[in-house]
């Protein structure tokens, strides 16, 4: 048996899921497996804004804000979201879904200091149809299980808005049905 002299960066160097540390919505540290996931360097994260795991400038800002309006008391945010690869490997998209969930560390001020976890769900789910800013969103809280007057409300929209958003995702997916749309969100 092999005695390892473990500390806390080792284990969070390591750990089997990726993890970023924030401060003011910029990268401070991240793990071995954020940089596998995103297919970056260290210097390519380490320092920069988050929005540059985003696949839009307006996605970055519309889940910034949906993050601090949804903090519960606790501080803690989670959801499926579309996220970039910066440099996706030969034969992988590079846009891929992610679970993120996190913890700010002051819930009074969500975006000043967190611990942010991310989870690949590329080999569950996969992007299959070439998708919007705002589609990406609306497939992403429909998966939730989301009401058209629930995402609405999430994301500052009319019911009717997200309507129009559902059938455009029905078409591209060439789904009958809201729960055959969700089916086909989650197939691989």
């Amino acid at each position: 048996m092999v005695a390892l002299d473990l500390d806390y960066r080792t284990a969070f160097d390591l750990a089997p899921v990726g993890l970023i540390l924030s401060r003011h919505r910029l990268m401070v540290d991240c793990n071995q497996h954020v940089l596998a996931m995103f297919g970056a360097q260290r210097a390519q994260l380490v320092g920069q804004s988050f929005e540059v795991l985003y696949p839009s400038h307006a996605e970055f800002e519309r889940t910034g804000a949906r993050i601090a309006a949804s903090l519960d008391v606790t501080g803690r945010y989670a959801d499926d979201r579309v996220m970039k690869r910066l440099n996706a490997p030969a034969g992988q998209d590079a846009l891929f879904w992610c679970h993120v969930s996190g913890r700010a560390l002051d819930p009074a001020d969500p975006h000043a200091a967190g611990i942010w976890s991310f989870d690949d769900l590329s080999a569950k789910r996969q992007i299959k149809a070439e998708l919007t800013p705002r589609e990406r969103e609306i497939a992403a809280l429909l998966v939730e299980g989301l009401t058209s007057k629930l995402i609405g409300r999430r994301l500052g929209i009319s019911p009717r808005t997200v309507d129009v958003y559902r059938a455009r995702l029905m078409r591209k997916y060439e789904a009958a049905t809201t729960p055959e749309l969700v089916n086909k969100l989650l197939s691989v």
